[in-house]
């Protein structure tokens, strides 16, 4: 029975009002929690939970995102392909993967439900979200380039998952410069891109950069993701990331003479 938050509503209302008027505010309080708003802000989605959420989210956003501007190119379909290949899904996970993807193509697709369901599921983990993101971005940017009205839409996604513009653009500028070609770098580009993946200023004390760089590491070390909640299968992002991280570190410390 759902009755504890009642009793100590009531009983926290007259120990601080010290009146039947303290008490029945506490005990709205204490219903309140009982019927689920305080379970709910408490409790913590198990992993087998947050992996499922998350797989199944992240291909069925990437299908919304390559039909949202009303046809799924075939660039857009070997993109996803692509990540799915990337991420080294076997053959049952690829079709569940492109199950999924197909799924949010649909006119009915609940964008904002299934956005809104994965937040939660992730509040204690923020980081998943990131890298939820990033895919994202990863099979935008190699499907259509992110183009509009498709960027308008994933940076909605990201702010319904509570990730700030800066945040999304900075995510957007790493990714980009992932795809490009040495070539196509302006000379210089490399520190500067060092100093944008490890998220400081160029003119961060030493002490700072190493700060961000074991902050950064920590962030998107595999084993801790995936204990968390991350697929198994995606730890190759994971893995990616911490050697992009690795070697933003290693360029800024030649740069300033350091180890």
């Amino acid at each position: 029975m759902h009755w504890y938050g009642k009793v100590i509503g009531t009983l926290l209302g007259l120990a601080l009002g010290r009146s039947l008027g303290g008490g029945v505010a506490g005990l709205v309080l204490g219903a309140l929690y009982d019927s689920g708003v305080g379970a709910k802000a408490g409790r913590r989605a198990s992993t087998a939970e947050i992996r499922t959420a998350f797989y199944d989210t992240t291909f069925a956003v990437m299908g919304h995102l390559a039909k949202f501007d009303g046809r799924v190119s075939e660039q857009e379909i070997s993109a996803a392909r692509g990540v799915m290949r990337f991420l080294g899904l076997d053959e049952s996970q690829t079709a569940q993967a492109i199950h999924c993807f197909g799924r949010g193509k649909a006119p009915g697709y609940a964008l904002t439900a299934e956005v809104g369901h994965l937040r939660e599921l992730c509040a204690r983990e923020p980081q998943l979200l990131r890298f939820f993101i990033e895919l994202q971005f990863r099979a935008a940017i190699a499907g259509n380039g992110l183009v509009e009205p498709i960027r308008g839409r994933l940076l909605l996604v990201g702010e319904a998952l509570g990730i700030s513009t800066a945040d999304l653009a900075h995510l957007e500028l790493v990714e980009r410069a992932r795809v490009a070609t040495p070539t196509a770098r302006p000379a210089g580009s490399g520190l500067a891109e060092a100093y944008e993946l490890l998220g400081i200023d160029a003119s961060a004390s030493d002490e700072a950069v190493k700060k961000a760089y074991r902050r950064q590491m920590s962030e998107n070390h595999p084993d801790k993701l995936v204990a968390r909640g991350l697929p198994e299968s995606m730890q190759e992002l994971a893995k990616e990331n911490t050697q992009r991280v690795r070697e933003a570190y290693e360029t800024i410390a030649a740069r300033r003479g350091f180890r």
